[in-house]
């Protein structure tokens, strides 16, 4: 009887869990699946709109696919730009934000008054408000074209100069981006149990090996989400010149929604790309195994 109240009561329990689920299932057939398998349907299809039969569909394959890459002149720019833009900005954010979440930790004055200052930019900014800002000159600091440090990088590699280059003339907007990443990192640290760090400084651990053997490797999966966030974010941002690209090629009524379409599963595969690489470096022996 025993069994048969504990059998019952699971199966009701799976019924009401699914029942609280389904809002979000529905949300993510309708809103994410759907449109995922119909974006493919577009990338195979010349999308075009006319006033007599409305839109029209004409298979075209992988044309589009084809014209993205070969006669395209924005589109391979606007992913290379990307590319440096995720190379140079993703582990930047990570690190500035962890650094700055162990600062603001720590016991310092004023905490919650810096929190807010850096969490300030993740709540103000917007699209618009962004590029006004950006046209404005306020995102910028410097620039290290022409400096000695610079030209000796340039001679090493000069994708890896402009890539410094970029990082530093942009360096607010990063910071700006930290904002989010800052309030994980700082919810994790204050979860890690003082019991450890103080039996850590009891034996003799220096406050560098605390942070390398204790704090890091409790702290990589809040690392990996917040890689994830900021490659997201990013992704979806105003700032995002593949992303302007494909909000243009969508404006286009003649043939530009397959185009658009085109543009989105390569620049998912990218982003993809992208998570796949932050899985690697957080992973944890227990996803090893």
């Amino acid at each position: 009887m025993r069994r048969k109240k504990s059998g019952f009561k699971s199966r009701r329990e799976n019924r009401l869990a699914y029942i609280f689920m389904s809002p979000w299932l529905l949300g993510f057939v309708v809103l994410t699946v759907i449109p995922f398998f119909f974006t493919i349907y577009l990338s195979l299809h010349r999308v075009s709109l006319s006033f007599v039969f409305g839109w029209e569909f004409v298979p075209v394959g992988f044309d589009n696919f084809a014209s993205a890459f070969l006669r395209n002149t924005d589109f391979t720019p606007a992913l290379i730009s990307f590319f440096v833009m995720l190379a140079t900005y993703i582990p930047v954010i990570v690190i500035v934000a962890f650094l700055l979440a162990l600062a603001l930790n720590s016991r310092v004055r004023f905490k919650s008054g810096f929190r807010s200052i850096f969490f300030l930019p993740a709540i103000a900014l917007s699209g618009p408000t962004m590029h006004r800002l950006m046209d404005a000159g306020t995102t910028q600091v410097f620039s290290l074209r022409g400096i000695f440090v610079y030209d000796i990088i340039w001679e090493y590699s000069p994708l890896i100069a402009n890539a410094f280059s970029y990082l530093f003339e942009n360096f607010v907007l990063v910071l700006w981006f930290t904002g989010i990443p800052i309030v994980l990192f700082i919810n994790g640290l204050q979860k890690i149990g003082e019991q450890i760090l103080e039996a850590a400084q009891i034996d003799g651990a220096t406050g560098w090996q605390i942070l390398w053997k204790i704090i890091i490797p409790i702290i990589k999966p809040i690392a990996l989400t917040v890689t994830i966030f900021a490659i997201v974010q990013l992704s979806v941002f105003a700032v995002n010149p593949v992303y302007e690209l494909i909000l243009e090629m969508m404006d286009n009524t003649l043939d530009g929604m397959g185009h658009a379409a085109t543009f989105s599963l390569v620049y998912s595969i990218i982003v993809l790309m992208f998570i796949g690489i932050g899985l690697f470096i957080f992973r944890t022996r227990r996803d090893e195994r």
